[in-house]
């Protein structure tokens, strides 16, 4: 089993900054995936970022230049770093990690940007 808790989430004006993390608990040997996905209100949740556990790195084309996913295994956290937030960045802000192939979801965090 494993278990993903976010944090970080908030309002911030256009232009800040937010960094998100998913703080796992359990076990973590055969994680394959780590990613964040995000959904705003009246739409289909979105995949934004994803790391292999090879460590590469794949971003939606909105959030390319803006956002990195990162990780610390000593931690067994992952990190979303948002830079230069744009109103359309606002959702609710998901970690997701396959293990086994099984998907495991946090509950959520808000993020809001305003204009």
């Amino acid at each position: 089993q494993v278990q993903l808790v976010e944090s970080g989430g908030g309002l911030v004006q256009a232009g800040g900054s937010l960094r998100l993390s998913c703080a796992t608990s359990g076990s973590i040997v055969g994680i394959n995936t780590m990613s964040w996905c995000r959904q705003a209100p009246g739409k289909q949740r979105e995949l934004v970022a994803t790391m292999t556990s090879g460590g590469s790195t794949n971003y939606v084309d909105s959030v390319k230049g803006r956002f990195t996913i990162s990780r610390d295994n000593a931690k067994k956290t992952v990190y979303l770093q948002m830079n230069s937030l744009i109103p359309e960045d606002t959702a609710v802000y998901f970690c997701n990690v396959v293990r086994f192939n099984r998907e495991y979801w946090g509950q959520g965090t808000q993020v809001t940007v305003s204009s």
